[in-house]
């Protein structure tokens, strides 16, 4: 499957409407429209996940810089990373967080407490 990224679009279209933009280029697996996490507006840039490289190419070509009312769409495809473990264990942090070690008590004498408060 190949990302598509699709930004400029006017901000009250569903998700609907972009699938029927895109489908004629080829077959739409998912399809996520960003959105703002507390007012739930969209944002104007949408993923879509499609079957192979051709459609998202196909698509790709036929649509960017098309004018859709005020708005002028963008599309681009988004580049796979491989996944990378957050934390390496070669530098020798064991598995844990970086800048975490652990340390012994201090030896010598040591500070009296202070007595607890009466009530």
């Amino acid at each position: 499957m190949t990302k598509l990224f699709i930004g400029g679009f006017p901000l009250d279209m569903t998700e609907m409407e972009l699938v029927q933009l895109v489908s004629p280029f080829g077959t739409v697996d998912t399809i996520k429209i960003v959105r703002d996490k507390k007012s739930g507006e969209c944002k104007g840039y949408a993923f879509l996940e499609m079957k192979g490289l051709a459609d998202a190419e196909s698509a790709m070509d036929a649509l960017n810089g098309t004018a859709i009312k005020d708005r002028v769409l963008s599309l681009n495809i988004v580049a796979e990373k491989p996944a990378t473990p957050k934390y390496s264990s070669s530098k020798n942090y064991g598995g844990s967080k970086p800048g975490f070690s652990r340390t012994t008590k201090p030896e010598g004498p040591m500070k009296p407490k202070r007595p607890r408060k009466q009530f």
